[in-house]
């Protein structure tokens, strides 16, 4: 990669879920990682491209859009969860990909016989609390919000919250951890952002969004 970057752009994508479902949309958008993106010993954040003037970089899905809205990156991809819950006013997300699906929703222990109805406040374990006391607070609930990012199916058996909030794709990790689904809260799927400054002033994000888009319209017509 070319020590010269200041007029590169910078494609942010996330770790996890959403990465391996995304690398074949952005290969037919011409968005191809270099070869040692895919070694697993590679510890590396910032990787060159089949474009000479693209990088990307690999970063935690909630970071993609702090990146993205701050300008650091002109352009990525993450879920629509972390873009309703930031709702970062620089923020564009103009292309559903069509991939990522699952969907965040309220879950206690199989049993409990609390009806969260008729409480006026209720303690959740979440990493979504804008979204968390959102959703409760349409119900007239008062949810005070632990936030956890990871192991949230423990929270309820040990006391630290009777409800948590999680992204739920099959509901096989709650059946095993003796939870239950009580309310879907929003369907999820992952999303084309950009920076709203960079897409008015540099033509590139433009193009890419269209690529991007025509990717999506292409696989949807196959």
């Amino acid at each position: 990669m070319t020590d010269n970057t200041s007029d590169q752009l910078t494609f942010a994508i996330p770790k996890g879920r959403i990465l391996d479902e995304a690398l074949p949309v952005m290969a037919r958008a011409g968005v191809v990682p270099e070869d040692g993106f895919h070694d697993k010993g590679n510890r590396s954040l910032s990787f060159a491209t089949s474009r000479a003037d693209m990088r990307l970089i690999r970063v935690r899905a909630f970071d993609v859009a702090t990146f993205v809205a701050h300008g650091a990156a002109q352009i990525g991809i993450v879920g629509s969860d972390v873009i309703e819950e930031f709702d970062y006013a620089d923020l564009y997300a103009p292309v559903d990909l069509d991939i990522g699906h699952c969907r965040l929703s309220v879950a206690m222990v199989d049993g409990d016989t609390g009806d969260a109805q008729s409480m006026s406040h209720l303690r959740v374990a979440t990493k979504y609390p804008n979204l968390t006391r959102r959703h409760f607070e349409r119900q007239g609930i008062q949810a005070e919000c632990v936030k956890l990012n990871g192991a949230m199916e423990l929270a309820p058996s040990l006391g630290l919250a009777r409800r948590i909030v999680d992204l739920v794709s099959t509901g096989r990790t709650l059946a095993e951890n003796g939870l239950v689904e009580t309310d879907r809260i929003v369907d999820i799927s992952a999303r084309l952002i950009v920076n709203r400054a960079a897409l008015k002033t540099d033509p590139r994000v433009g193009e890419l969004v269209s690529a991007f888009r025509n990717a999506i319209e292409q696989k949807a017509a196959a």
